[in-house]
């Protein structure tokens, strides 16, 4: 919803002070250049980036429409390894088998359905507990192992976003070539009367403007936005590591996940208080 508030508000504020100014709206309203501009942006960006990283950016610009990670899918997926942990301790590691084998018919895991939707997240965690319940890998050989992990699938997420970002860094110069062209229809037309020139020449600098608007105003927030909720999703991700970590340290269930509510920036912690009583209401089922 943010998103599209604020381009209203820069659409608002341009043409806005243009028409205060004096300008008249329709004469931006120039199709061609929104052809030679947008067309070559798209293409310079298909021939740059590769076709799983445009699907991804397809995927991610969708994205960016819904709520990013809020203080209570911490709580939840904090919570959700409190059980799996509670489980481990009960029943040992074996008991959690049909759990991470199997997980979305476990009971645990249903109780989270946003959890159980975010594959990277469930596949981090249940690759983990694998390795876990293996017992073949020392806690700080576990950490590299979660380390690289997220490492691979944060390069993965934020290649998408660099590429529309190259994209934006690219619409000034093709807005220039834009204008370049509307200047050299006007000189095959020099010797017409001076008001047509004149509207030639203003054409040929909408592509200039066009280019610079949708670099500083769209494309490139856009990429900025989409870069913020890949970092969110490293943070999440990183959530889930303190705790595998303290799990596996041998450290009570409770306490694995305050390690992990430890990690968590302030806007989305949920505190001691609250963790704590969404831990007992748990055990209660």
């Amino acid at each position: 919803m943010l998103i599209f508030v604020g381009a209203i508000v820069v659409i608002g504020s341009v043409l806005g002070g243009y028409m205060w100014h004096g300008g008249k709206v329709m004469a931006l309203n120039q199709p061609n250049e929104v052809l030679i501009i947008g067309g070559a942006a798209l293409g310079s960006m298909i021939i740059s980036t590769p076709l799983p990283t445009l699907k991804a950016l397809i995927k991610q610009l969708t994205g960016i429409l819904k709520g990013g990670f809020t203080k209570q899918d911490y709580l939840d997926v904090l919570v959700m390894m409190f059980e799996i942990f509670n489980v481990a301790r009960r029943d040992g590691l074996v008991g959690l088998e049909n759990h991470i084998e199997h997980p979305d018919e476990s009971e645990i895991f249903q109780r989270y359905p946003k959890f159980l939707k975010n594959h990277e997240a469930l596949s981090f965690f249940a690759d983990t507990m694998r390795v876990i319940i293996s017992g073949a890998v020392q806690p700080h050989d576990l950490e590299d192992l979660m380390d690289s992990d997220i490492e691979a699938l944060h390069e993965e997420e934020i290649a998408a976003p660099n590429a529309l970002s190259n994209t934006a860094d690219s619409l000034p110069g093709l807005g220039i070539v834009a204008a370049v062209l509307g200047v050299v229809i006007t000189m095959s037309h020099i010797d017409g009367p001076p008001s047509e020139i004149g509207m030639m020449v203003a054409s040929a600098l909408v592509g200039t403007f066009l280019g610079i608007l949708a670099c500083y105003g769209f494309v490139g927030p856009l990429a900025a936005s989409i870069k913020v909720r890949v970092d969110e999703n490293r943070q999440y991700l990183t959530c889930i590591k303190h705790a595998l970590l303290a799990f596996n340290k041998g450290v009570a269930g409770v306490i694995a996940v305050e390690f992990a509510r430890r990690s968590l920036y302030n806007l989305v912690r949920p505190d001691f208080l609250e963790l704590e009583a969404a831990c007992n209401e748990a055990k209660k089922k």
